[in-house]
C-alpha cells in the first residue's frame, strides 16, 4: 500500500467524529421502504422477463465494444430512442448510461459563458455538478418559490444571451412537486428563457401510462429538455434526454459524458425498451397509487411528514441523531428505510425517507405507521 495524503485521513476521521461516515450496506432483508423500484419492475422480475423476448432478437454480445461514436452504436439503440421520443411526444431522445451522466453532460455543455442557469435550491447533486462544469453564471431560487424565480429572471435575463431554468418535477429528498404550470406561465413571457425538467422520480408514477408530470400537465412541448431516468420506477439502468433534434445533435457533438464513455450493451437497451412496454401493459402504476393513497390516509395524524403525492414520503426529525435512531428502531423491526442527514439536506431538516412500491402490502404499511407512532 502506498502512502495516503494527510488531508484524506483527516477528512475521513472528521466524518467518523461527526457520525457522518458512509459505508456500503449489504443486508436488505426486511420490508422494503428503501429502494426506488416504485413499480416493482425489478423486484418482481418483470423487466428481465420481458426484456429476454426483445434481447433474443438482437445480438447477444455482452458488451457494446466502444463509445457510440466509434463502435457502440446500433440500429437497435436508435430504434429504442425513437420509441422513447414517441412515448414522450418529443422529436428525439438520446440515451445516456445513467442519470448522473445525463445531467452532467447536459448542464456542462448547453449553458455557455454568456448564459445564466437558475435552479431550484433542492435540485439533485448531479445537476449541480453539471452546472459547475459549465462556464455559465448560476443562481438558485428558493424551493418552489415562483415569485423568487420571477425576481431573478427579471433582474438578470437581459444581461445574458440565454437563461436556463432547471427543476425536478418530483424532488428526490422531499417527494413534492415543482409548480410546473406556474413556471411555464412565467417563462412564456421571456423569449430567451428555457426550461429543463428532470423527471427521474415522476416517470412511471404520474401521468397516463406513467409518462410523468410534464405529460400530466400537458407541457411537454414547452420544455427545452426533459430527463427520464430508468433506475427508479422503470427498474433498469440508463437515462434518456428528450427534446428537439437539434438538442440531440448538440449533445452527440458536445456532451463529454456521452462522447467519452462506452455505450450501454444491448441487454441494457432491451431492458429499457421492455420497461416502456410494461408501462402500457401492467397495472403496477394503479397498485402504486393505491398504496400512496393508503399511506397518506394512515399517516395523516403524523404532522412531521412533508406533503407529497409521490412514492417518496419523508418524516422530518430535525437532527442527525434522531434520524439515525429512528432508522435503527425501524431496522430492529425489519423495516428498511433511510435516514437522510445534513449536510445532504439542510441542517434542521434531517429526515427519514420512505419509498412506497406497488408490491408493498397494506399490512406492511400499517406496520410502518404503527412503529412510527410508538417511537416518535
Amino acid at each position: 500500500m502506498g502512502r495516503v495524503p494527510s488531508n484524506i485521513s483527516r477528512a475521513l476521521l472528521q466524518r467518523q467524529d461527526e457520525n457522518l461516515f458512509r459505508s456500503l450496506p449489504q443486508n436488505f432483508k426486511g420490508i422494503d421502504f428503501i429502494s426506488n423500484d416504485y413499480l416493482g419492475f425489478s423486484n418482481l422480475n418483470l423487466v428481465n422477463s420481458q426484456a429476454k423476448k426483445i434481447y433474443l432478437r438482437e445480438t447477444k454480445k455482452t458488451g457494446s465494444g466502444g463509445s457510440r461514436l466509434i463502435s457502440g452504436n446500433s440500429v437497435f439503440i436508435e430504434e429504442t430512442e425513437k420509441k422513447i421520443a414517441q412515448f414522450h411526444k418529443a422529436e428525439s431522445a438520446l440515451i445516456f448510461n445513467s442519470g448522473y451522466d445525463a445531467n452532467l453532460g447536459l448542464l456542462s455543455s448547453i449553458p455557455q459563458k454568456n448564459d445564466l442557469v437558475i435552479s431550484d435550491e433542492l435540485i439533485h447533486a448531479s445537476i449541480y455538478d453539471g452546472i459547475r462544469l459549465s462556464y455559465a453564471k448560476h443562481y438558485k431560487f428558493r424551493h418552489n418559490d415562483v415569485k423568487h424565480l420571477e425576481e431573478l429572471i427579471i433582474r438578470h435575463s437581459e444581461n445574458f444571451e440565454n437563461v436556463y431554468v432547471v427543476v425536478e418535477s418530483v424532488y428526490s429528498m422531499d417527494g413534492d412537486e415543482a409548480p410546473l404550470k406556474k413556471i411555464i406561465s412565467l417563462l412564456h413571457q421571456f423569449k430567451n428563457v428555457f426550461l429543463i425538467v428532470d423527471e427521474a422520480h415522476a416517470i412511471g408514477v404520474f401521468g397516463s401510462e406513467g409518462k410523468g408530470l410534464c405529460s400530466e400537465y400537458d407541457i411537454e412541448d414547452k420544455c427545452f429538455a426533459r430527463i427520464y431516468t430508468y433506475g427508479k420506477a422503470m427498474g433498469c439502468h440508463g437515462t434518456a434526454i428528450v427534446g428537439s433534434q437539434d438538442l440531440r445533435n448538440y449533445l452527440i457533438n458536445f456532451a463529454r459524458s456521452f462522447i467519452y464513455t462506452t455505450a450501454l450493451p444491448n441487454h441494457s437497451i432491451a431492458n429499457i425498451s421492455a420497461a416502456y412496454d410494461l408501462l402500457k401493459e401492467t397495472k403496477q402504476q394503479d397498485l402504486l397509487n393505491e398504496n400512496i393513497q393508503y399511506f397518506l390516509q394512515a399517516s395523516k395524524n403524523l404532522s412531521q411528514f412533508i406533503k407529497s403525492k409521490s412514492a417518496i414520503q419523508c418524516m422530518i426529525l430535525k437532527s442527525n441523531k434522531k434520524a439515525d435512531h429512528m432508522e435503527k428502531v425501524l431496522a430492529s423491526q425489519f423495516i428498511l428505510c433511510k435516514a437522510v442527514k445534513s449536510p445532504t439536506v439542510k441542517e434542521g431538516s434531517e429526515r427519514i425517507r420512505f419509498c412506497l412500491h406497488a408490491y408493498n402490502t397494506k399490512t406492511e404499511i400499517d406496520e410502518l405507521i404503527n412503529c412510527l407512532k410508538e417511537n416518535i
